[in-house]
């Protein structure tokens, strides 16, 4: 099961911290909460559920 830790303003920045957090070992996934291809957005940031607590919390050290 999988949860999501955070949400992007855009794809950049999602790839930024899914590269951060797949360097530190993390298993990471992204899903665009717009379908549009038009309309590039948000991004959610998805990690194993049992992950999550460890992922939140460098995720605050990291920003």
């Amino acid at each position: 099961m999988w949860k999501v830790v955070y949400i992007a303003n855009n794809d950049r920045l999602a790839e930024k911290i899914k590269n951060k957090l797949s360097t530190e070992g993390f298993m990471v996934q992204l899903r665009e909460l717009s379908k549009n291809p038009q309309k590039k957005g948000q991004v959610e940031i998805l990690v194993p559920r049992s992950e999550a607590p460890d992922v939140v919390e460098f995720l605050s050290e990291f920003s």
